[in-house]
């Protein structure tokens, strides 16, 4: 089976990680592969901030678990010291395709270096807040944006589960 067929079908969620900073280096390999990722009509129109500034991170962490209706000591981030958030521009008819392709990408790239990941839904909730915009505005960053997802990274504070088995009758041939 080849690398890439691996990867897709042995990669999980993480959601215990450990404190380790990942190298700037594998970051941008995993970064790099979230900018390969297809777009419609070749747009690229997904952007990603690469989070690892510990008062941001707690920041958006804050936001997310208010926004889930959590208590304020659950990080829904599960301890990961990296936070890449997928934004994409409402403007582009494809936005939320291309999105969740750069997330997809991200994850898979992570898986096949060595590192965890899991897609953290409510981004959309947290940049359409007042002080989402606020996050962007000092970052520099203008526009109509979309939250689509954080994708979480670091190391697996545990070994990985296997993959459940896939359910049946899932596909339709048409011959």
């Amino acid at each position: 089976m080849n690398d890439i067929l691996k990867a897709m079908q042995t990669r999980r969620s993480v959601r215990r990680f450990r404190s380790d900073m990942l190298s700037q280096e594998t970051m941008d390999e995993i970064i790099q592969a979230g900018l390969y990722a297809a777009s419609g009509r070749g747009k690229q129109c997904p952007i990603i901030i690469a989070v690892t500034d510990q008062k941001l991170r707690d920041q958006l962490s804050a936001m997310n678990s208010k926004i889930g209706g959590w208590d304020s000591s659950f990080d829904p981030f599960y301890g990961a010291p990296v936070v890449l958030v997928v934004l994409a521009p409402r403007d582009v008819p494809t936005y939320l395709y291309d999105g969740s392709l750069v997330m997809g990408n991200l994850m898979l790239a992570a898986h096949s270096l060595g590192v965890g990941s899991c897609w953290i839904h409510r981004a959309k909730e947290e940049f359409d807040s007042e002080e989402g915009k606020a996050i962007l505005t000092a970052l520099g960053i203008e526009g109509d944006w979309e939250g689509i997802g954080h994708c979480v990274l670091g190391y697996a504070e545990e070994e990985l589960s296997l993959p459940p088995e896939r359910r049946e009758n899932r596909v339709c041939y048409v011959k």
